[in-house]
């Protein structure tokens, strides 16, 4: 377990791990010695000899004991604080540097689980567990030499016990590691179903089925709750057995005592005083019997953390690339698919500076892959992206995300007031500053009518307001970060005419002298566009503007024709007599 908690968190860690234990071994010991030196204080109680000089190395010994407690104790708490932080850091630098690819919802709710209860786990070890465990080893080995100091076939008896007490330490411990991986599973999935009940209120009642619950939910806390059960009814027989063991080691040694005794190899003051000791030797061994369980689960954890921190992230450059001189986008020959899933087959295209290019097509036909890909967010299985001239993989993640402005349909902002969802494009920005990117996003207008203005609190993903409000607020915060290229998902579609007329301003707003690459919905967007590429299966069908794509009459025209019928659609009303 230090082994692995040096390889997880490096050498700057593992040394206060080894003084820690190191400290742990030196209380052990004098606590082994304290109980060690009660047998010649109790046998010269017990025969009316005075024990002076003993009783006077035994206060010694117990005041030593006190203090490395406490010393050893400290050094537990500041280790595993020290844990915590060091394990949140390391994981969140990692899990920043990892593709966009990786979190899917079950990652997500098991990074979630191991940010926080199995950090609690890891931590504890220092903290709580290293004590116990160490004492349960060290102090009976103390116990067993000193009593080898006072007669040798009893502690050659205790020794006897030893093996079998390894043997069912070991696999009660292990019977709880076997369970905690289902533990672990019927968790995270809990509680991605607990969140995912939270978020689905409104679906739910609407359709009057809050009251009833969610089968996913009930199912998942359900198969939780067996998984828990099946556990305990594991840990039980195991921590039974080991307690068994141990108190049937302690029976033999009581025996073998009295054999002693019987024979007169040992008169009775020293065997009484023997015996005390006998039961301080099986005192921390049974106080560790159910810690062995706890040790796995953290093991278990610290392994689930070192997967995480294997993950590989994306390559950054060993020397950046100089920013690009223009702010062009160029993909050359790029092929690509999510989990050995093709989804663009050999693309190519260009997007000139401070042009607009739209990508058109149908659902799955690659358009939000390809935006994807220009920012970077997976490196492509064969091909290359440019921006500028410049392969985004020699830019860094730095400088490739300073030249791109990113709106998407699906708007995510934090629990925050609006002032600083928009101050996200640019942190260092002043408050004039991110007022005005939101007046040119039209986002005033929505700071006037709150009671609080640019300081309301948006609730976790912008729930206090709708979804146009909550596009501007997004497109407000590409503008402050004025970045030379937008890639511009359109989100129009759900919007009431007064948002739709919003957004579309300040998306002019947003694109005016800049490189533009959209996903476009709306007819007048794919009109105005200086090029149109059609993505058909993963692959660029046709390009070209909007009347020599009209003129071919192929894909284009096809599916232009087909959006402006259903632009021209209206429900009509009928009369009844």
């Amino acid at each position: 377990m230090i082994r692995l908690l040096g390889a997880v968190l490096g050498p700057a860690y593992a040394r206060p791990l080894r003084l820690h234990l190191a400290a742990l071994i030196v209380f052990a010991v004098l606590q082994g010695c304290a109980f060690a030196l009660l047998v010649p204080v109790l046998r010269g109680l017990l025969r009316g000899d005075p024990p002076g000089g003993w009783l006077a190395a035994l206060a010694g010994t117990v005041a030593a004991t006190a203090v490395a407690y406490w010393v050893q104790a400290q050094a537990g708490y500041r280790v595993g604080m020290a844990l915590s932080r060091a394990l949140h850091h390391r994981i969140g630098d990692h899990v920043a540097a990892l593709p966009l690819g990786w979190f899917t919802a079950g990652r997500v709710g098991r990074l979630a689980r191991l940010t926080s209860q199995g950090v609690v786990d890891i931590m504890g070890v220092p903290a709580h567990l290293l004590q116990p465990l160490v004492t349960a080893v060290v102090t009976p080995a103390t116990v067993v030499l000193a009593m080898a100091w006072f007669d040798w076939r009893l502690a050659l008896a205790t020794l006897v016990t030893v093996p079998a007490l390894l043997i069912v330490y070991r696999w009660s411990a292990r019977l709880v590691e076997d369970s905690d991986h289902a533990v672990d599973a019927a968790a995270t999935e809990a509680a991605n179903r607990v969140v995912e009940y939270a978020q689905a209120q409104a679906v739910l009642r609407a359709h009057g089925q809050a009251a009833r619950g969610f089968a996913q939910l009930d199912g998942a806390l359900l198969q939780q709750y067996h998984a828990i059960r099946r556990q305990l009814w594991r840990l039980v027989p195991g921590l039974a057995a080991f307690v068994l063991t141990v108190q049937s080691a302690v029976t033999f040694l009581l025996v073998a005592g009295a054999a002693l005794s019987v024979g007169a190899d040992i008169d009775a003051a020293e065997l009484i005083a023997l015996l005390v000791l006998v039961m301080r030797f099986a005192e921390p061994v049974v106080a560790a019997a159910d810690l062995g369980g706890a040790v796995r689960i953290a093991r278990n954890s610290l392994r689930r953390v070192q997967e995480v921190l294997a993950t590989p992230t994306l390559p950054e450059p060993a020397r950046p690339a100089p920013a690009p001189s223009e702010p062009s986008i160029e993909l050359d020959g790029v092929t690509f698919g999510y989990d050995d899933a093709p989804v663009l087959h050999d693309v190519s295209l260009r997007v000139p500076p401070r042009s607009m290019t739209a990508l058109v097509g149908r659902s799955g036909s690659g358009k939000t892959t390809v935006i994807r890909l220009v920012a970077r967010f997976f490196d492509t299985t064969a091909g290359t992206v440019r921006i500028g001239g410049t392969d985004v993989r020699d830019l860094g993640t730095e400088r490739l995300t300073a030249q791109l402005s990113i709106v998407f349909q699906e708007v995510y902002l934090f629990d925050a007031s609006i002032l600083e969802n928009i101050r996200a494009g640019r942190p260092s920005a002043t408050d004039e500053e991110v007022r005005a990117a939101a007046a040119l996003a039209r986002v005033d207008e929505i700071a006037a009518r709150l009671p609080d203005g640019y300081d309301t609190a948006v609730g976790e993903g912008g729930a206090r307001l709708s979804g146009g409000e909550r596009q501007r607020i997004s497109i407000a915060r590409a503008l402050l970060k004025d970045a030379p290229i937008v890639l511009l998902d359109e989100a129009t579609a759900a919007l009431d005419p007064h948002n739709e007329r919003a957004v579309q301003q300040a998306l002019a707003a947003l694109t005016a002298d800049r490189t533009l690459l959209v996903i476009a919905h709306r007819l007048q967007t794919i009109r105005d566009a200086d090029q149109i590429v059609v993505l058909e299966e993963g692959r660029v069908a046709e390009s070209g503007t909007h009347t020599t794509l009209l003129a071919a009459g192929g894909r284009y025209a096809a599916f232009w024709t087909e959006r402006s019928r259903a632009a021209g659609w209206r429900l009509a009303e009928t009369s009844t007599g």
